[in-house]
């Protein structure tokens, strides 16, 4: 791949969520917002604010890279003839997002046949976007630009760990979290991408989660393994379709958590 592909697709990437920003931010914390149901049984929600940024990144792309396929969370699939897939998803963490939580956030994915390349986190209400993959790692926000570097040498008695769900997944995940959760530091709780985007910038040491689709994890892979840090399934395999997801600062804290996470 070329410098000017590399360029190509990070413009492409940075206009799609500028895109995704003016349409969702309108509908966040606004009166009267109406989220809908999509499971028969519990609790999926998806707002306007949902619709309106995957149809404004669609949009861009019909523009600027029309040749490319698209996965979105909430319209689906559409083919292309590139070899190249954009994976999005419009709000990642729907449920803060409901709630006022400045959590959620708006991920890209560019992805290949061996998963994903390049990817953006962007948080839309503060203002920082987070990007990584061909050649970039940085995050830009309020306190200016600065490259993404995840945390080196830490262990896990030492980690600060983070999940989206106190009931992750199974009776059989939420076990297997636990077991990592109680031999670290400290656990907190409901980041929704978020805790993806401070793994890259050096402030969180893991992310445990399960039951994720492939438009939930494959940016924060983008950008975590641009900043230097590892994203597996629980056996230590690829996560890019989503499932059991452990991501982590380093190798040292990675098989460490690897290690009990296999036992589940």
């Amino acid at each position: 791949m070329t410098g000017n592909f590399h360029k190509d697709i990070q413009q492409v990437a940075f206009a799609m969520a500028d895109a995704a920003r003016f349409a969702i931010l309108p509908y966040f914390r606004a009166d009267g917002l109406v989220a809908e149901n999509k499971l028969a049984s519990g609790f999926d929600p998806v707002t306007e604010g949902d619709r309106a940024g995957e149809a404004a990144m669609r949009a861009v792309l019909a523009e600027r890279r029309p040749e490319d396929g698209i996965f979105g969370e909430e319209m689906g699939r559409s083919a292309g003839t590139s070899g190249l897939t954009w994976v999005l998803d419009p709000i990642d963490g729907t449920r803060g997002f409901m709630s006022g939580t400045p959590t959620w956030g708006v991920l890209i994915a560019l992805s290949d046949e061996t998963g994903p390349i390049f990817g953006i986190i962007d948080q839309p209400f503060i203002g920082e976007r987070f990007a990584g993959g061909l050649g970039l790692a940085q995050v830009e926000g309020p306190q200016g630009r600065r490259a993404l570097q995840t945390r080196k040498g830490s262990c896990l008695a030492e980690a600060t760990v983070f999940t989206t769900f106190p009931e992750v997944g199974s009776a059989e995940d939420a076990a297997g979290f636990r077991a990592v959760s109680e031999k670290a530091r400290l656990t907190r709780y409901g980041m929704d991408c978020y805790a993806y985007a401070l793994v890259a910038a050096g402030q969180v040491d893991l992310v445990i989660e399960a039951g994720l689709n492939d438009y939930d994890v494959q940016a924060p892979i983008a950008v975590i393994e641009a900043a230097g840090g590892i994203v597996t399934d629980w056996q230590g395999g690829k996560a890019h379709e989503g499932g059991r997801v452990l991501a982590a600062a380093n190798p040292q804290v990675h098989a460490e958590a690897l290690e009990i996470l296999r036992q589940y």
